[in-house]
């Protein structure tokens, strides 16, 4: 089921959201497959469960083809429970952001290049990956939500935040 993104301005997306505590229930794979079709019906890299108003450490992302980010890399689909991020390295890379939701704006965002991401999988199984580039800032972005950060937050320089049409007056996207 599509259900509304919540968007900056929302006191809930500024919460932290609590850990899942049981794995493979009716409920969790509801909420994932919510999450899913509210990604998949408004075109984005990712979702996180506080972003449709469950306040639990849940977050999927893939790109494959993606009209939002059109020179991005592929990332594989992945649903992500109780995620945790260890940097490998300090090296960060700017690069530009946008969020369902914060429609209509993109931020450019300091992000750490690699790292690793654990956490398990809807049945309870251990996922341990090591990612680097787009991947590495998609879930960074998508575990941000789990702290109630919005990736305005992260902006060192406002000048480099702005309309999307703006910014790329050459690109042909809706947000």
């Amino acid at each position: 089921m599509i259900r509304e993104i919540l968007r900056m301005g929302d006191a809930r997306l500024l919460e932290r959201a609590r850990e899942v505590e049981r794995f493979g229930t009716r409920e969790l794979a509801a909420l994932l497959a919510d999450l899913r079709d509210t990604m998949e019906a408004a075109d984005g890299a990712g979702l996180a469960a506080p972003q449709i108003g469950v306040p639990l450490r849940v977050v999927i992302f893939g790109v494959e083809a993606n009209p939002r980010y059109p020179d991005a890399e592929p990332v594989p689909y992945t649903e992500l429970v109780n995620p945790v991020l260890t940097p490998l390295g300090d090296e960060e890379e700017e690069g530009w952001e946008g969020c369902l939701s914060v429609p209509g704006l993109r931020g450019l965002v300091p992000r750490y290049r690699r790292l690793r991401y654990e956490g398990f999988d809807p049945a309870g199984r251990r996922l341990v990956r090591e990612v680097e580039g787009f991947h590495a800032r998609v879930v960074q972005h998508e575990c941000d939500h789990l702290d109630g950060i919005l990736y305005p937050q992260r902006i060192r320089d406002l000048r480099e935040f702005g309309f999307t049409e703006v910014l790329f007056p050459d690109r042909d996207e809706e947000e």
